[in-house]
């Protein structure tokens, strides 16, 4: 339970923002015209004993801090770590002060873009002027130019900022305070990223070396206690053995036996109390748990051919005019290519009439080879998941053939480990555990072509390096979203098709 003390009113000074000419379409967020130097200012606020509990694990608790006025937050972890719970506690526990929150997933039905669906939040959120505004993975879906929009608009923001976020550039935007959440706590670092960075690399080896020194002096001490132990046994077997020979008297070699006894057992309970005291501070060195990624991607072999086949293309939707028209492009077996643009610009619908969505009207010939069954999608909102199933149902309904074992053992790939995680509800997961259960959705039916949309977002670092290891090596035919130009660099993408 989060317990929130809040100390003192509010003080209303100058309005954040001004907003002049915001446009009923938001094509870029950079449209703000003026902004004020001071804003609403709150005292601080005490946060005490703050924890979290889902019922499979304990995400933090026992955090204590103060959030001060001004104060810019980065909240950091891997997913499921417990960000996103955090900032909704904070929302709810902080009342009585001017308090913005903007969620992962925020898009405003089907005809806008994940981007444009973030702008469109985003503009009204900075409109109210708020004196905290939480933040969960800002620059998802954003293009190039809304990002650096958004870069402006954190900058000039006066108030109190808390993110969560992976996004390492966004990161890397001047937040002096970190809340890393990382063993089921969450500790405060003041400091930039970058020394974040450098002071955990020299934390973990430093506790690796530690624990590595504790397990070797633990083992060696358990086979001094056995040869000891064995010693002990062999002194006793001789010393019977004198007393039978006559070569001591009884109660000569009694009195030994005894001096020799106190000896060894004092020796032993030395050895046992080290042992203990070793093994409580490897319990308490609380090594960050390194959860490696290990799954895979397969997919179906096809002949050398073309797969997608578009000439003098258009799409749009009922009693609209075509959002895209003169389309023209060809995809082949094994071929990887990248749909670009800004937001806005129709890379959803797109994808969409591939995957022969009947609410996007499709002109012109469109020649597509794989069945629906046949190509692997990941939606940028996760809308391929339902939000009642949990991870097992939707693996059961995907390949209905497996058993509860086989299920568990694919699962178990995508860091689905224990009965309580395979048993959470989709609603209850966080952005990255989507993003990962939808991948091992995609995995239970190998597809042909494998279409991604913003695979990126909510990954974690490690997740986001694993996938990226994995599409590069795979031979299957490709066509991903993404407007993380480093990530499309990294896959090894052939052919990139620009949408103005």
């Amino acid at each position: 339970m989060l317990q929130c003390r809040i100390l003192g009113g509010l003080v209303h000074e100058n309005s954040l923002l001004g907003f002049e000419n915001v446009g009923s379409q938001c094509c870029r967020i950079g449209f703000f015209q003026k902004i004020h130097k001071r804003g609403p200012v709150h005292r601080p606020i005490v946060l005490k004993d703050l924890s979290f509990s889902l019922p499979h694990k304990t995400c933090f608790e026992g955090f204590s801090t103060i959030i001060s006025p001004g104060d810019r937050i980065a909240v950091i972890g891997r997913n499921g770590s417990g960000k996103s719970s955090l900032l909704r506690l904070l929302q709810e526990q902080c009342s009585g002060i001017p308090l913005a929150f903007v969620p992962q997933e925020r898009g405003e039905g089907d005809t806008l873009s994940g981007g444009e669906g973030s702008l469109g939040v985003l503009a009204r959120v900075f409109k109210s002027h708020p004196s905290i505004l939480l933040l969960d993975e800002p620059t998802n879906h954003l293009d190039r130019k809304n990002r650096e929009s958004l870069r402006l608009m954190l900058k000039a923001y006066r108030g109190t900022l808390v993110v969560a976020t992976h996004d390492r550039e966004l990161l890397q935007w001047n937040f002096p305070i970190l809340w890393p959440i990382e063993g089921g706590a969450i500790t405060v670092f003041r400091g930039q990223y970058e020394d974040f960075q450098r002071e955990h690399s020299r934390r973990y080896l430093a506790l690796t070396r530690q624990k590595t020194e504790w397990d070797r002096e633990k083992k060696s001490l358990h086979g001094d206690r056995m040869r000891e132990q064995e010693r002990i046994s062999k002194s006793r077997s001789a010393g019977k053995k004198k007393i039978a020979r006559k070569r001591w008297t009884k109660s000569a070699g009694d009195l030994k036996a005894m001096r020799a006894e106190k000896s060894q057992n004092s020796r032993l309970r030395e050895m046992k109390e080290k042992g203990q005291a070793l093994s409580a501070q490897l319990r308490e060195l609380r090594l960050p748990e390194e959860i490696v990624p290990r799954f895979g991607l397969l997919h179906r072999k096809t002949a050398d051919r073309t797969l997608v086949s578009v000439v003098d293309g258009a799409i749009g939707y009922a009693g609209k005019a075509p959002i895209l028209s003169g389309l023209h492009f060809s995809v082949a077996a094994r071929e990887r290519w990248a749909l670009i643009g800004c937001n806005g610009s129709g890379k959803t619908t797109l994808l969409r009439a591939i995957l022969g969505d009947l609410t996007v009207k499709r002109q012109g010939h469109w020649h597509i080879l794989p069945a629906r069954q046949e190509m692997g999608f990941l939606d940028q909102h996760y809308r391929n998941l339902e939000a009642n199933q949990t991870a097992m149902e939707v693996i059961a309904q995907a390949q209905p053939s497996w058993g509860p074992a086989a299920i568990r053992q694919h699962l178990n790939a995508f860091l689905f480990r224990k009965n309580e995680e395979v048993g959470t509800p989709v609603h209850a997961l966080s952005g990255g555990e989507k993003a990962r259960l939808s991948l091992a959705q995609i995995s239970a039916n190998p597809p042909k072509l494998l279409i991604l949309d913003e695979i990126t977002n909510n990954l974690d670092r490690e997740t986001r390096d694993h996938v990226r290891d994995i599409l590069r090596a795979m031979p299957a035919a490709l066509i991903v979203v993404s407007h993380e130009e480093q990530f499309l660099e990294e896959i090894e993408v052939e052919a990139t098709y620009q949408l103005a």
